[in-house]
Formats: structure tokens, C-alpha cells, sequence
């Protein structure tokens, strides 16, 4: 069992804050992401699962043993980096075959977890060539099969994609989850880009300034952010915020009515800021006026083949929203946009936590 638990995790660098008294749990055999900015912390995080930094207080457990003063030799896990690291005078047999060998295996057991690991990441024809000769994606599916052929039972992924260019990393993606279900390891990813953490993981802790703001599924966490935050750093474009004032049992927001639930109205009463949260494809362009929708101006039309972008000027805020290809919306034109009732997302900006 590789149970991975963190029980108040605190990391400083001199007056810098790392992680805020981190807690969380990884499940036996899961994929978890840590997601956020640069800076939030979440590379100190894994590093402090790792070994690589010492925490300053808190404690570290894998399956029921407490890790936090053992050595990262004797953790039981396995590091992926953002950088290749790969050793450039071994062939890329020698390099996954490294860790097996300081674990003093036998010959026969080397070559059998270095042509299976190989195997699972389609590099078994280079493994009589050095690093120099292979590409940069290659390299890296090397650093993962090393990881790999120990058989660990945590493996730990620091953003081990984000040196590759955007078609390579859209097949490493791919690459990378197909192995993994056949990889029983418990997984603790790191990245900053939203599209890899929505894609990959089982969960995902987004990270702002220490904390862990929400932990949830990839679908909870996109649908459902817990902040104006999370809202706006998931998703391509960002979900789209409208600030919005009470009248009567109603809200309004860009000239249209809202029916809210009590909790958004009582908020409001109590003289609260609230933003009505909206994501762009959960929106229709309508060139007709219609009940209910708000009056807005096209500012930028973008053609991304599979839909139209639309930058739309509604009142003093831009809304972003998605049209249909064939769409003939022009900059300039008057547009009324009519949101889907059942998407819309209620944010206390106060406190910036959603309102439930």
C-alpha cells in the first residue's frame, strides 16, 4: 500500500512562506495533480515528499510509515524532473538500468526491468544509442522508464513535459496516461498547465501562496470552482465574471435578471460584492434580441477552427464566448447573449469563495 498522507506541512526560505501547513492525502495507487502558479508552492511540496527538502515542521507518512526524517534513498519512490537528467556517458540501457543497479540486482533482473520499461515507453530500439543521439522527447521517455523500471511504489513528476514543444507534449499527454494505468505506483504530478492537470489526474489540488485552495475531480474542479481563483486560472478561456446588484429577489448583471438562490441574495443584503461566474461554451450568441439576455458589443472575433472566440463588450466588463464555426459576427455588431441558468456559478468577492 503507498498511501501517500501530509499532516500540516510548513516550508519557509527566510521570510517566504512556501507551503501554509499543507495537508492532504493521495490514495493508494492515484493520480494526484498539484496545480497552480509559479510560486505557490507546490514544487516545494513534492520535494518535501521526496526527501529534497526538509520541511520545517509537519509530518510525511507513505502507506503507514512516517517518512519525514528518512533520507529519500530509503522512501520507496522514484523522481521524474522538469529537466531531462539523464546521464549523458551512459547509453539510455545504462540510464534506466542505474537505479537497479544501486539497488544491487542481479544482471538477469536488470535486463528484464529495463526491456520492460522500455518496452512500455516504445524505446526499445535506442537503447544502444546515448542521450546526444535522441531527441529531446525521447530523453525524457527515458527519465520516466528509469523511474519506472525500480518499481516503486510513489513515483513523483515534476513538470516533466514543460521543456517539450506543444505537439510533443500533446503525445507525451497521451503517452504518458496510457502508461500509468498500467503502472500500479501512486502518482504525485506537478504542473502549471491546467490542460495536463484536466487531462491526467484522478484529483486535483490547486495551489495558490501556500495553500491548497481546492481538491477535487478534474470535472468538480472545472464546473465547480470553490474560488473567483480557480475559476479564472482553469479553463481556456477563463471563466468569464460579471459583478452584480440586487433588486427586488432579483440580481441584475448587464441589463439582464438573474434569479439567484437565498444564499446569494442574503450575501447581497448583507452588502457583500458578488460575481455571477459563467464559462464561455455555457453561453449562446444570439444576432435577435431574446428574453433574459444581455446586450453586448463584439469587440474580437478569433476563428479557432472548431468554434469562433468572441471578446464581447457587456456594460463596463468583456466577456469571452464561444459561437459556433459558421457564426458571422463581426467587431462592432450588437449581440445579445443568453447564459445556461444551470451553469452559472455564484462568488462572494469579499472573501473570493464561491457561494453555495
Amino acid at each position: 500500500m503507498a498511501e501517500i498522507r501530509l499532516d500540516n506541512i510548513r516550508k519557509t526560505f527566510g521570510k517566504i512562506v512556501a507551503t501554509r501547513d499543507v495537508s492532504l492525502t493521495v490514495h493508494d495507487t492515484e493520480f494526484m495533480v498539484l496545480l497552480g502558479p509559479s510560486g505557490c508552492g507546490k514544487t516545494t511540496l513534492l520535494r518535501g515528499i521526496a526527501g529534497l527538502e526538509q520541511i520545517d515542521s509537519g509530518r510525511v507518512f507513505i502507506g503507514d510509515k512516517d517518512v519525514t526524517d528518512l533520507p529519500s534513498r530509503k522512501r520507496r519512490i522514484a523522481m521524474v524532473f522538469q529537466s531531462y537528467a539523464v546521464f549523458p556517458h551512459l547509453t539510455v540501457y545504462e540510464n534506466i538500468a542505474f537505479g537497479l543497479r544501486m539497488q544491487r540486482l542481479p544482471d538477469s533482473e536488470v535486463k528484464k526491468r529495463v526491456h520492460s520499461s522500455a518496452e512500455l515507453l516504445q524505446i526499445t530500439d535506442l537503447l544502444d544509442r546515448f542521450p546526444a543521439k535522441v531527441s529531446g522527447g525521447q530523453r525524457q521517455r527515458v527519465a520516466v522508464a528509469r523511474a519506472i523500471a525500480v518499481q516503486a511504489e510513489v513515483l513523483l513528476m515534476d513538470e516533466p513535459l514543460s521543456n517539450l514543444d506543444a505537439l510533443l507534449r500533446l503525445e507525451m499527454r497521451a503517452e504518458l496516461k496510457r502508461l500509468l494505468k498500467d503502472v500500479k505506483s501512486t502518482v504525485v504530478y506537478v504542473t502549471h498547465d491546467q490542460v495536463e492537470a484536466l487531462s491526467l489526474g484522478d484529483r486535483i489540488a490547486v495551489m495558490k501562496d501556500g495553500e491548497i485552495l481546492q481538491c477535487d475531480t478534474p470535472l468538480q474542479v472545472y464546473d465547480n470552482p470553490a474560488s473567483e481563483f480557480i475559476g479564472g486560472f482553469i479553463g481556456n478561456p477563463p471563466m468569464n465574471f460579471l459583478e452584480v446588484q440586487l433588486s427586488d429577489n432579483a440580481v441584475m448583471a448587464g441589463g439582464a435578471s438573474f434569479t439567484p438562490p437565498p444564499a446569494v441574495r442574503a450575501a447581497l443584503g448583507n452588502g457583500a460584492r458578488v460575481a455571477l461566474g459563467i464559462r464561455a461554451e455555457n453561453i449562446v450568441a444570439e444576432s435577435v434580441r431574446t428574453d433574459g439576455a444581455l446586450s453586448g458589443a463584439v469587440l474580437v472575433v478569433e476563428p479557432l477552427g472548431s468554434h469562433n472566440l468572441l471578446t464581447v463588450q457587456v456594460g463596463g466588463e468583456r466577456v469571452k464566448v464561444n459561437a459556433h464555426a459558421d457564426s458571422r459576427f463581426e467587431p462592432g455588431q450588437r449581440i445579445w447573449l443568453k447564459f445556461a441558468p444551470e451553469k452559472i456559478r455564484w462568488m462572494n468577492r469579499d472573501t473570493g469563495r464561491a457561494i453555495s
